[in-house]
């Protein structure tokens, strides 16, 4: 396993793993656009916060794209940082990459001195919620229901 920065460039190799790995945004969204959502992937960000500050990772197994991951500074307050989107393909869960790529996460975190992790988690997602539990996130009684999809995003939070 091996973690590394993505960068801009590689716009293809990770539309290239969301059209392998498409389950999230099925889930989420009700459709997978790997291209658009590849393009996001480098450009998203949460309010407040520079896009090009943020830590835009793939892990990889065997040379193959095997998860993404998109970390921000300064959201909810700019002490904090934001884990906007975690992602491993299906041939990549069960194996402890999830728990080992959190980590990598959460030292990158540190290392920008923020306090807390947040993140959000979808109604639709109880076995997502259940890992971010068991690796020690709780819930800060913060809520949104997407009026497009109708979800519910619940925001979690971990001290670092």
């Amino acid at each position: 396993m091996r973690i590394r920065e993505l960068f801009p460039s590689e716009t293809a190799l990770v539309a290239q793993f969301y059209r392998e790995a498409p389950d999230y945004w099925l889930l989420a969204e009700g459709r997978c656009d790997p291209a658009s959502q590849a393009q996001d992937f480098f450009t998203d960000a949460p309010p407040n916060c520079d896009p090009a500050a943020s830590d835009r990772l793939g892990l990889f197994l065997n040379q193959r794209l095997s998860g993404v991951a998109e970390l921000s500074y300064g959201f909810p307050e700019p002490n904090d940082a934001y884990l906007g989107l975690i992602l491993l393909g299906p041939w990549a869960q069960g194996a402890g990459h999830g728990r080992a790529f959190l980590a990598h996460v959460e030292t990158l975190a540190r290392k920008r001195h923020a306090a807390r992790l947040y993140l959000a988690v979808l109604d639709v997602n109880p076995r997502g919620r259940a890992f971010w539990e068991r690796e020690g996130f709780t819930a800060t009684g913060l809520s949104r229901k997407d009026a497009l999809t109708g979800h519910t995003t619940y925001r979690l939070g971990k001290t670092l």
